[in-house]
């Protein structure tokens, strides 16, 4: 006759598990595992492992789940592969799940049928792959009868919506009798995501027509959508800023929303507003500034943009590249060439490396200044490689100041990049017929002529160059 259970056994097989719950560190995981095979409690109670498994999975590398689910003396029951497929899911190498997925469909095993919970978490791996991957998935969901579920419809949504196919993903959306905030959050993250940004505001009022409750997610992306929008962005965004108050935020979602709020008026070119949120703001992050100084440089308030970076500068926050592509433009548009090379010198006082954006921004000051030579040695001595667009706006410098000599430099550079931007011979054409080199203006046009080339009436270059 077996021995009765000593008293309180019962009390310590849960509570181990519930330690497992608790577990933050591989350590603490290591201990309570130890403590259950010391116990016995693995070999036969299918729940204890399950709680460990899932802490496995939030702490450890995909190898280590593997390792523990194999280890099993048992088969592992569907919440335990689902879990092991989350982790794979979310891991480095997604591509792992679906080989696990196949293996254990193909086992037979009574225990696992794939259901609402499976399904997200291959969708979650498939949005990070090629597109075949979610519409094999897809099939097999609606195989199972689960594509008019709204847990899984969303993870079609945000797998299509991750490939680029935003009108598929908007049938799945049209197809659900039933909506979610989270499903609706996924449609109007996903239109934001391909550009959709007048479709992205479009979704976002009907969310609230219907009567859902707009998460912090779906308000920043929704602000980013207006942000960027040609038409009717301001609207939707003031509608967003209301929302935002009536509500009230708290820090950090409070400073990320603010954020938003301030590259969507800046943008948008309400400078007040988005002063006045910034001012409004008692946490101000490097975004925040960045917002406010790239939006103050693009609308042509150069000086009061090279006033706030002073003003992040004085009160410790750190800049960053992005930082000084709005400041660098900002001295662009003021003109003032002796505080830009400054600024673009004190760069590596921050640790930053000029990226061909900074380049460009010094390269277009230089040349707009009539500062060719110094330019050109700019560009040949940078970090990174040169592309069309930096020469190009060098090419339309020398056009605006008449410079021969380092415009045909200039011009080889760009064919060496894009042997047909056949635009370059019209650039150098309307150089040469500025300097009155009219023998030089028939050579090249023999040589677009042999190009099979020609000229469109009224415009003046190919791909931007010789404009102003």
């Amino acid at each position: 006759m077996p021995a009765p259970p000593l008293p309180g056994a019962g009390r310590r097989h849960m509570s181990l598990s519930l330690l497992a719950d608790r577990c933050s560190t591989l350590r603490g995981l290591a201990l309570v595992h130890a403590a259950m095979l010391v116990s016995g409690r693995l070999a036969d109670d299918a729940f204890a492992a399950s709680r460990l498994l899932n802490a496995y999975a939030n702490l450890s590398p995909p190898a280590a789940v593997l390792r523990f689910l194999s280890s099993l003396p048992y088969a592992p029951n569907s919440f335990m592969l689902n879990t092991t497929l989350r982790a794979l899911a979310s891991s480095p190498d997604p591509a792992s799940a679906f080989p696990f997925f196949s293996l254990h469909r193909r086992s037979g095993s009574s225990s696992y049928s794939p259901g609402r919970h499976t399904f997200p978490f291959l969708l979650k791996a498939s949005a990070r792959l090629a597109l075949p991957v979610s519409q094999q998935i897809h099939a097999l969901v609606v195989k199972h009868g689960l594509h008019l579920d709204t847990y899984v419809a969303n993870g079609l949504v945000r797998a299509y919506s991750v490939a680029g196919l935003i009108g598929v993903a908007r049938k799945v959306f049209d197809g659900l009798p039933e909506r979610s905030t989270v499903v609706y959050t996924t449609m109007v993250s996903g239109y934001t995501l391909n550009g959709c940004y007048e479709d992205a505001m479009g979704a976002f009022g009907e969310m609230i027509n219907e009567g859902f409750e707009p998460g912090d997610v779906v308000l920043a992306s929704v602000l980013s959508a207006c942000a960027r929008s040609e038409s009717g962005g301001l609207v939707i965004g003031r509608r967003v800023h209301n929302i935002i108050e009536m509500r009230g935020v708290e820090a950090p979602v409070g400073v990320i929303l603010s954020t938003a709020l301030v590259d969507m008026y800046a943008k948008n070119a309400a400078i007040e507003e988005a002063v006045t949120v910034f001012k409004g703001m008692p946490e101000r992050r490097t975004a925040t500034w960045n917002a406010l100084i790239s939006g103050l440089a693009h609308h042509g308030h150069g000086k009061y943009a090279l006033v706030m970076f002073q003003q992040m500068l004085q009160e410790g926050v750190p800049p960053n590249a992005t930082t000084f592509v709005g400041v660098l433009s900002a001295y662009c548009l003021s003109g003032m060439i002796d505080e830009a090379r400054k600024a673009f010198r004190s760069m590596k006082d921050f640790g930053l490396t000029p990226s061909i954006q900074h380049y460009g921004c010094m390269v277009d000051l230089l040349g707009r200044s009539g500062l060719l030579v110094e330019a050109e040695e700019m560009i040949r001595g940078m970090t990174c490689e040169a592309d069309t667009m930096i020469w190009g706006a060098l090419l339309t410098a020398c056009r605006n100041h008449g410079n021969i000599d380092i415009a045909l430099r200039t011009a080889l550079e760009i064919l060496k990049l894009d042997p047909e931007n056949h635009g370059v011979y019209v650039v150098l054409s309307n150089i040469y017929a500025d300097a009155g080199r009219w023998q030089d203006v028939d050579r090249l046009r023999k040589v677009m002529k042999g190009a099979l080339l020609s000229k469109i009436p009224g415009s003046s270059a190919v791909g931007g160059y010789g404009d102003g």
